[in-house]
Formats: C-alpha cells, structure tokens, sequence
C-alpha cells in the first residue's frame, strides 16, 4: 500500500488560500525610484480584486530609520529578506518600471525559480527579451 507524499509548505498555502477563498495576491516589485508608479499599479492592481503587497521603505529618500550608514545597511539586509518572503507568499510578481537593475533581475529569477508568473509594466526590459 502506498503512502501519500506530506504536502509541501507551498502546497499548503495554496490549499489554504483557496479555502478561505482569498483573491489572488500579486507582489510589487522594482527600482525604489519607481514609488510613484508601483503606488499607480498598486491601485490599479486593488481595483481588479488582487491583494497587493509592495516594498514599504524607500532608502534612496532620506530617513532617521536609515541615516546611520551601519544601520542602513543591516536594513536592507533584512529588506531584501522581506520582500523575497512576499515573493512567496504571492500569486503573481509585478515588476513595475522601465529600468530592471541586479536587485530587481534577481527577484525576477527567485520568483521564477519557484514557478510564479512575472508580468512587467514595460515588457520591452524583461531581462530575457
């Protein structure tokens, strides 16, 4: 007699998404220059019933939480871990901008690597086109 395989982590959110019948959840991602433009996607994203969840700090503004150059770069060191969390708990990523720098190349190919879909607001910058 053979044995269910356990389901995976990713496999149990899915299910569980499902069962409380979430929207899907779409991921903002790109340059922090972009903050205009991801808030215009975050709206419009909202208004087609997706959950949007987007980076939260701007580092290239200034800022107290991040004036301190050692403290600025620990920050980021656990930014970058946040957002590749929300990378995971997404449906989808949304890369917004015209311009796809290595930080933004390298969540594309992380969200890749775990099978999510990749749209991007200028398709013509798609680091494989």
């Amino acid at each position: 007699m053979s044995h269910p395989q356990p389901l995976t982590p990713e496999e149990k959110l899915a299910g569980a998404k499902e069962q409380l019948r979430l929207p899907r959840t779409v991921v903002i991602c790109g340059s922090t220059r972009f903050m205009a433009e991801m808030a215009e996607a975050d709206l419009r994203e909202t208004e087609a019933g997706r959950i949007v969840v987007k980076p939260g700090c701007d580092m290239k503004s200034p800022h107290e939480l991040w004036s301190d150059p050692v403290e600025a770069e620990a920050l980021k060191v656990r930014l970058d871990d946040l957002h590749r969390a929300k990378i995971r708990l997404a449906d989808e990523v949304l890369v917004v901008g015209d311009h796809i720098g290595d930080s933004t190349r390298a969540e594309i190919a992380y969200a890749r690597s775990l099978g999510k879909p990749v749209r991007l607001t200028h398709p013509e910058v798609a680091p494989d086109a």
